[in-house]
């Protein structure tokens, strides 16, 4: 069971880096809050606005109006050329002001490697995200969420690389207000050892992790996950496939979001749903359906 001693020891031990949701997190809120909130990532549904039968605009009232959820995850290549369109974004934030619906963050794909090896060409791709971080602002994002991918002969030289990376674009994002989050997401980026050292020698406090249920490859999960909760701004619930029972096929629920609260992380927890054999809708409503039970449940411990 983790104690507000407890909780304040691993806080200490940590160096802070992930206080910033926790610190309003009162006894009164304890009791009277759940133990996370739920958000939907946008990818959850990537099928449905491939085919072009809904597109970004709509994702908030879907999101409301279909699932209940009032909180969303951006994925940036349903608006890729929208990132500077100030019509485009004061549109999309007004359906979610109308909505009542929170604006997370937005996962930034195909902007460049931020571990390039040469300067001027990791300059340019620090630059190719910088209007992603104004357009999260603008939205009341958070956060967006980048990719580690370095370049280099070594693991060490791509850690290198990759943390002089984030930490150029994490010192245009402080300006903003905005996190720079990387989640496991291929590659080094899913060894929690090789990503945590890098956010560690990034050592800005708006630079932290996006933990990934199911995205570390052959790499163990948990040990992933608790790897990068210390950092976490965010928890992404991947999910695939269900049994009999409603749980997940690859990962414990229980077991990893006991690991998330351990860590004091009390934020958004989000959907994203990736599996084939039943539907997008089907998928996520399932994925909700077991964090919710799981929160039932955890709630009894941590009090």
């Amino acid at each position: 069971m983790t104690t507000r001693r407890l909780f304040l020891k691993r806080s200490a031990a940590t160096g802070g880096t992930f206080l910033v949701p926790t610190l309003a997190y009162s006894d009164h809120h304890k009791k009277s809050q759940p133990l996370f909130d739920l958000s939907l990532a946008e990818w959850s549904l990537h099928k449905t606005l491939f085919s072009k039968k809904m597109t970004n605009l709509d994702f908030p009232r879907v999101s409301k109006e279909k699932f209940g959820i009032t909180a969303v995850e951006y994925v940036n290549q349903f608006f890729k050329d929208k990132a500077t369109d100030q019509k485009y974004l004061a549109e999309l934030k007004k359906r979610c002001d109308d909505l009542g619906v929170k604006s997370l963050l937005i996962m930034i794909d195909g902007e460049g490697h931020l571990g390039e090896a040469e300067e001027s060409r990791r300059q340019k791709v620090i630059d190719n995200h910088k209007k992603w971080v104004e357009a999260a602002k603008f939205l009341g994002c958070h956060s967006i969420r980048v990719n580690a991918h370095g370049v280099g002969s070594s693991d060490e030289e791509k850690a290198v690389n990759t943390t002089k990376g984030l930490r150029g674009l994490s010192e245009f994002g402080q300006k903003h207000g905005i996190n720079v989050i990387v989640e496991n997401h291929g590659g080094l980026s899913s060894n929690g050892k090789w990503l945590s050292k890098v956010l560690k020698d990034v050592g800005l406090p708006n630079c932290g992790s996006l933990p990934d249920f199911g995205n570390f490859g052959g790499y163990d999960r948990y040990t992933g996950i608790k790897e990068l909760m210390p950092f976490a701004k965010g928890v992404s619930a991947k999910s695939h496939d269900f049994d009999s029972e409603g749980k997940e096929t690859k990962t414990d629920y229980l077991k990893a979001l006991r690991l998330v609260l351990d860590a004091g992380y009390r934020g958004h927890v989000g959907i994203e749903y990736e599996g084939r054999k039943i539907s997008e809708e089907a998928g996520i409503l399932a994925t909700k359906k077991l964090l919710l039970a799981t929160r039932d449940q955890l709630a009894k411990e941590y009090t």
